[in-house]
């Protein structure tokens, strides 16, 4: 599956809009992935806006992922899990679903990414990369040298996550991501169909024969 533009979906960032109207509009703008992620809200609440987005991801032909809760993932017939260093082991979560159930994992080193490899997760996501205020748990960027070492080490996808803005996705995809994963570039904009089309465009260029190789711009 395509990893290339994976959106998060946030309401406060999003400007009050929900959660489902913001994948409806990143998903028109060529999103391959959504996100549900949400701390505060409860989890029937959750159940239900998952069930909302999966039917819109479905139809868009576009993966759904579940941040943290593997039990709503489930439930709501998401396409799969994405887990961090505090949730559940991914091992533990291989066990208990689907063969093609995909679990994801944020990591912050070659030590977690290998890892998260072997216990059998499906995707990485190096989080953060650079700083960002979107998640306020996220730490320090770790900058593109690790994306770069984390790329050399697995040959799983690899996803980034964290500052990435369209001034940066280039040198990101040259690092070695797979795709981006945004929250603020995207969602936070006021016309978030047009801003996941330009993100969407500008991966597919920095990953245009040529490109990709070329030396990261920043670390």
């Amino acid at each position: 599956m395509a990893y290339d533009l994976y959106v998060i979906t946030d309401e406060m960032i999003g400007k009050g809009r929900s959660h489902t109207r913001l994948a409806e509009m990143a998903l028109l703008g060529g999103a391959d992935v959504i996100q549900l992620r949400d701390k505060n809200m409860d989890s029937a609440s959750l159940f239900w806006t998952a069930t909302e987005i999966r039917a819109l991801t479905g139809d868009a032909g576009a993966c759904f992922i579940m941040n943290d809760r593997l039990d709503l993932a489930l439930a709501a017939g998401a396409d799969g899990v994405h887990l961090g260093q505090q949730d559940m082991p991914v091992g533990e979560a291989r066990r208990i679903v689907p063969r093609d159930f995909i679990i994801g994992c944020s990591v912050g080193s070659v030590e977690e990414a290998v890892h998260a490899e072997i216990s059998g997760a499906d995707y990485l996501a190096l989080s953060p990369v650079f700083a960002t205020t979107s998640k306020d748990d996220a730490g320090d960027g770790h900058g593109l040298r690790t994306l770069g070492a984390i790329r050399a080490a697995t040959r799983l996808p690899l996803v980034a996550i964290g500052g990435i803005t369209r001034e940066n996705i280039g040198s990101v995809i040259g690092a070695g991501a797979d795709g981006a994963a945004v929250i603020s570039a995207v969602v936070g904009e006021e016309d978030v169909t047009s801003a996941a089309r330009a993100m969407k465009r500008l991966i597919a260029e920095a990953k245009s024969p040529g490109r990709r190789n070329a030396s990261p711009q920043k670390v």
